[in-house]
């Protein structure tokens, strides 16, 4: 196992109102799963992406990553438990414009202290893995959605994460960027990487081994759906 929630909730403060979001939350994740979360607008989904990336923490209930429960960590050591265990790949990319593609890659390693001859090397190596190897050098405004989007993929897997997060990772993308990102997420999924994704698009939630809806805050799997599938998987 590497990620349990239990009875996790999460409530805002909005004026002199108590805004209840997420609602009993329970969830197990086991090491190199490949999962998918389908919800509409405001169904909690983004909320879920933030108490799972450490980028916030439950009003109440128990998170516990890689053996630690998060819960009630301060923010410097929350910080530290995404630098050290989790990578994000967001539908926008976030890259850097005025660095190469190398060097937005390589950007988390200096957090961690890492020299520079070893960020430059295990950048390139996760550029090289992405099919990105030929375009190292390459800014961002020289290469495509798809491109980049890879690009933020290499950044995010460059620490060696155990849980990789991914929001939307295709929502900006054509039907053809998205299946190659797809394809990557597979191959990531199967060296032993666990990986969230966050989705509306049902053919893309279709990629992941198992798919989970939220709505309205509470999170549910559609077990039957998800039977038929790891027994097609077993099939092929």
């Amino acid at each position: 196992m590497i990620l349990q929630l239990e009875n996790v909730n999460k409530e805002y403060i909005q004026g002199k109102q108590s805004v209840h979001i997420l609602h009993d939350i329970n969830l197990t994740v086991e090491e190199g799963e490949y999962l998918a979360i389908m919800g509409p607008s405001g169904s909690g989904k983004t909320t879920l992406m933030n108490l799972l990336g450490c980028l916030d923490v439950p009003t109440n209930g128990r998170y516990e990553l890689n053996g630690q429960d998060i819960s009630g960590m301060s923010d410097d050591a929350l910080a530290e438990i995404r630098n050290q265990y989790i990578g994000f790949v967001f539908q926008n990319f976030y890259l850097l414009p005025k660095m190469s593609a190398v060097e937005n890659v390589a950007l988390p390693l200096l957090y961690r202290g890492v020299s520079l001859k070893e960020r430059r090397a295990r950048a390139e190596e996760a550029l090289k893995l992405v099919g990105l190897g030929e375009r190292l050098e390459f800014m961002p405004n020289q290469l495509s959605g798809g491109q980049c989007q890879r690009v933020a993929i290499a950044r995010a897997i460059v620490g060696e994460p155990k849980l990789l997060l991914a929001d939307e990772p295709t929502g900006a993308l054509d039907t053809a960027s998205g299946n190659q990102i797809m394809d990557i997420f597979r191959q990531l999924s199967q060296q032993g990487i666990t990986i969230i994704m966050i989705t509306h698009e049902g053919d893309i939630a279709r990629c992941a081994d198992k798919i989970y809806h939220i709505l309205d805050g509470r999170l549910i799997t559609d077990s039957t759906e998800n039977v038929e599938r790891k027994e097609a998987k077993s099939n092929e």
